[in-house]
């Protein structure tokens, strides 16, 4: 029998001289008495890696820190001051049509001015006209929110979506995919109003293009909204699935149903927020779609795993 001395010699040296074998891990070693013993300990298996918590990446976690001091900002400002930032970054499609065609702005005012019952309408135009076109405010309106129940919305479907997208892009990647989608909400929205004098406000635009983004990897194999189930994505030893190329996309019917599902969410809510008394201000939808068909189409440039992947 081992000497009490001999065990705990033995045991000391396990992590040294581990060798592994099916079942067991197995020791060898001399004891200080030269008894020569051989003992074998079954195999502790190893715990799986826990997904953290909390595993927002941190860019996602910046912006929505930048995008609420934005907002509380604002609202220790005077109105004077607020509506100053207003026009200097909300977007505004007429003041871009006024580089097109001056002249038909210029009539709507005019037709403004003269009927006693848009009067107020026509001075609100003429303030967020002043200054000329502002060409940054087809980004800068994705900073501003018309209030704290718009801000949240915005900022839970980011952390939803935008988290996945943000880990398989990278930092730098992902704040130039939310930019894009911002000017792209932007412009459908100019194409849809292109002379409208109301300014529009908000990063929902951005956050839609997100949305697009993650369709097109999450409803495959071994991926999700959190971080990947399979142990070694965990680890961050294996590459990001390949996503899945438009040709395949829409043939997918996971995915089909959840782009129909979208479309008919944000257009009844859209037409129906301010009949419906959910909201006493217009919902810009057509710049949701616009911020939507830009992650959807764009994914692939910004996607570092979709090099080749046609897409």
């Amino acid at each position: 029998m081992s000497s009490p001395r001999c065990i705990l010699r033995g045991l000391s040296l396990l992590g040294s001289w581990l060798v592994t074998a099916p079942g067991c891990a197995i020791l060898k070693t001399w004891c200080p008495r030269g008894d020569r013993q051989l003992m074998t300990f079954p195999s502790v298996p190893r715990r799986p890696p826990r997904a953290p918590i909390f595993n927002v990446p941190p860019i996602i976690l910046v912006i929505v820190v930048v995008l609420a001091a934005i907002h509380v900002g604002r609202l220790a400002l005077s109105e004077e001051s607020d509506l100053w930032v207003l026009r200097q970054l909300a977007f505004v499609p007429a003041r871009l049509w006024a580089l097109v065609d001056p002249g038909i702005i210029a009539r709507q005012l005019a037709a403004l001015s003269a009927d006693p019952r848009t009067s107020e309408q026509a001075e609100i135009a003429r303030f967020f006209l002043h200054g000329g076109p502002k060409p940054w405010s087809i980004l800068s309106y994705s900073l501003l929110h018309a209030g704290f129940a718009h801000l949240a919305v915005n900022m839970l479907w980011l952390v939803a979506f935008g988290a996945p997208v943000a880990r398989r892009f990278g930092s730098l990647r992902f704040l130039a995919f939310l930019a894009v989608a911002a000017i792209a909400g932007a412009g459908a929205h100019a194409i849809a109003h292109p002379q409208a004098f109301e300014p529009i406000i908000g990063a929902s635009a951005a956050v839609a293009g997100t949305v697009a983004a993650a369709v097109r990897f999450v409803f495959q194999p071994g991926e999700s909204l959190g971080l990947r189930r399979d142990e070694g994505e965990l680890l961050g030893a294996r590459a990001p699935i390949p996503p899945l190329p438009l040709t395949k996309l829409f043939r997918d019917r996971q995915v089909v149903g959840f782009l129909g599902v979208w479309f008919i969410l944000n257009f009844f809510v859209g037409i129906l927020a301010v009949p419906l008394g959910v909201t006493e201000q217009a919902i810009a939808w057509e710049a949701h779609i616009g911020g939507f068909l830009a992650g959807l189409l764009l994914f692939s440039a910004f996607d570092p795993s979709s090099a080749k992947v046609v897409g």
